[in-house]
């Protein structure tokens, strides 16, 4: 994929809730038609749906706020998600940021993940272990070698 300004990394986290940030900002870019097309026909879908699941939100209803509080932070989309889902407590979030971390190691996802660094030929040089790595590596990052 081609590096987005103001894209930001899976593990960005508020309040330690991985993932969140990097939704916040790929709604934001949509909206500005700074999103390259590449990013388009996942919004809503895979790791976005997931989040506003696990946060018991609807993608279209955290879309629509996010979108009606440009300046709202991370911390306060998650304050508006948990009033309108569920709050999550220190343990939601442990468990979310391991189950997220480690996608593509050792589960289902890790075909997709295998397929991902073939068509970019990349091999174990490269440090990617999970999807989040993929993600890392493929947007110009480094991949994070250590748990978080």
């Amino acid at each position: 994929m081609p590096t987005v300004p103001g894209l930001l990394s899976p593990y960005d986290a508020v309040r330690g809730f991985v993932y969140l940030p990097r939704l916040i900002s790929k709604l934001r870019l949509h909206a500005a038609g700074q999103l390259h097309p590449d990013f388009v026909n996942n919004l809503g879908a895979a790791f976005d749906d997931r989040c506003c699941q696990y946060l018991g939100v609807a993608y279209d209803e955290l879309r629509v706020w996010v979108l009606q509080h440009p300046q709202a932070t991370a911390e306060e989309a998650l304050v508006w998600a948990e009033s309108k889902g569920r709050r999550l407590s220190t343990n939601d979030i442990e468990i979310w940021n391991g189950f997220m971390t480690k996608r593509g190691w050792r589960d289902e996802a890790n075909e997709v993940l295998l397929r991902r660094l073939k068509e970019n030929q990349l091999g174990p040089e490269a440090g990617v272990d999970t999807m989040f790595d993929y993600i890392e590596v493929d947007e110009g990052r480094p991949a994070r070698r250590l748990a978080l």
